[in-house]
């Protein structure tokens, strides 16, 4: 990966297409349709992220605080384009996301995650490690029950209680808006 700068952000309307192909690029995520991607990129800004180089969206992490517990951000996609994987990316998107005043109560993160998906396996395993948490999984959603045998299953996985988080000050921004030069 080239050393320019990578800019991480909360998403904008503007992004919903830009997202929209990213995660069509990014197999086994479920491809959600642009309206969907619209409103992660609207509704759902404040517990998301962007990271784009320039004018390219090179990876995006889109979450949301579970109603009646706010203590606990659902983290609904993580979205890593090829340029970009291997570099820590998505665990720097998780930390920008939870270090925003918005989260500040959170205490928990959730995910579902199916059985095969080692990428997303090996990043949330790698954040409770970092965290110092416990990483509780069971089924959530089941193959037969719930996708009528056209899906894998969906394994929740709950990772917390988690410590306080703040952006280090790698460069001058804020935890919205701000770049990281990766190496």
């Amino acid at each position: 990966m080239s050393d320019k700068l990578i800019l991480l952000r909360r998403p904008r309307p503007e992004d919903g297409s830009a997202l929209h192909a990213l995660i069509k690029a990014c197999p086994p995520l479920d491809e959600n349709s642009m309206y969907c991607n619209l409103l992660q990129c609207t509704h759902f800004s404040s517990t998301s992220v962007v990271a784009e180089r320039g004018e390219t969206l090179l990876a995006a992490v889109s979450g949301y605080l579970l109603p009646g517990r706010e203590d606990t951000l659902f983290i609904w996609q993580v979205a890593v384009g090829a340029a970009a994987r291997g570099q820590g990316l998505g665990r720097r998107m998780l930390g920008d996301i939870l270090a925003r005043p918005e989260c500040s109560g959170v205490r928990y993160l959730e995910t579902t995650v199916t059985a095969s998906n080692e990428a997303s396996w090996a990043l949330f395993k790698g954040f409770a490690r970092r965290e110092g948490a416990e990483l509780q999984q069971r089924e959530l959603f089941e193959r037969a029950r719930h996708f009528d045998g056209r899906k894998p299953t969906e394994i929740l996985a709950r990772i917390g209680p988690l410590k306080e988080h703040v952006i280090p000050a790698m460069t001058p921004g804020s935890a919205t808006d701000r770049k990281e030069k990766m190496a």
